[in-house]
């Protein structure tokens, strides 16, 4: 790593104001230096499920904030497309339900930005329907991406997190908070990452690591706007206390307080962004059917 501009001797040359470094015994632009440094000191977020969603909206907040984005998806051409619009993010695609990737993908994360702060383990499948359709392989697909995912990644991040004493962001859902029908593995999946979040804050906490949940209520993305019928919508705003359903940017707004350093003290908590909705403990006829 460079000399660190303050302990170089300044010289003036014909080109301006410059350092010598003692390292290499050549003249380095004060400039120079100080982009390095601050290259070396900007905060580094790894985002899994970056490519749609909360994932998207997640990065473009986190740079919007001053972060430096590892964006993780195992969708490569959709992840490409949406990462080179956007400064501050490098793609990486994986799929995290396989260790021998999520390994190499933390291992190129580290060689790109040379630290990780933050951890959004975001990515996550749906499989809605009756329980006693519900095979083993159904189950197995479910629990791979979102429970396996979330543990091999928080699990190849910590050495990284506890030189920064950073923070894990876990993503579960307000399914895993409150049982529905039609959803046995996603949210017994969800009420799993619950928690191994707190888990993870109970056990890791003497590394500096923060460990907290974000559980999200009906939000508007595209995908859910395409498999939710107006019954169904009309019924969720009916349940809602706000009587609407939530933004991307709203959950993002979240995740992104409990990474920073404004949540210093905050560890082990499950915060329900979902407008109320677990409050109602209100059942939904229209996704009896």
């Amino acid at each position: 790593m460079a000399t660190p501009l303050r302990d170089m001797p300044v010289v003036i040359s014909h080109c301006g104001l410059r350092a010598i470094d003692p390292e290499g015994g050549k003249l380095v632009s004060a400039k120079q230096i100080c982009i390095s440094e601050n290259i070396m000191t900007q905060k580094t977020a790894l985002v899994t499920g970056a490519a749609r969603g909360i994932g998207l909206a997640t990065t473009h907040l986190f740079v919007e904030q001053g972060w430096r984005v590892a964006m993780v998806d195992r969708d490569g051409d959709e992840l490409a497309n949406v990462a080179k619009g956007i400064n501050e993010a490098s793609p990486f695609v994986c799929d995290v339900s396989q260790a021998d990737q999520v390994d190499q993908m933390v291992a190129d994360v580290r060689t790109t930005f040379g630290r990780i702060d933050a951890v959004v383990n975001n990515a996550g499948v749906a499989d809605f329907g009756p329980i006693e359709e519900t095979d083993f392989a159904r189950w197995r697909r479910v629990m791979e991406t979102n429970l396996d995912g979330v543990f091999l990644v928080s699990q190849a991040c910590i050495p990284s997190l506890r030189e920064t004493r950073g923070a894990l962001l876990n993503i579960a859902s307000i399914s895993g908070l409150r049982a529905s029908t039609l959803r046995v593995a996603y949210g017994t999946s969800k009420a799993a990452v619950i928690h191994l979040t707190k888990q993870q804050a109970a056990e890791l906490g003497e590394y500096g690591i923060r460990a907290n949940c974000v559980c999200p209520g009906p939000v508007r993305t595209k995908l859910a706007m395409a498999v939710h019928t107006q019954e169904i919508i009309d019924a969720y705003h009916d349940a809602i206390p706000l009587n609407r359903y939530g933004t991307e940017n709203e959950i993002a707004e979240v995740i992104t307080f409990l990474c920073s350093d404004k949540a210093s003290y905050v560890t082990g908590q499950i915060v329900a962004s979902d407008g109320g909705f677990d409050s109602t403990g209100v059942g939904l006829p229209a996704l009896r059917t």
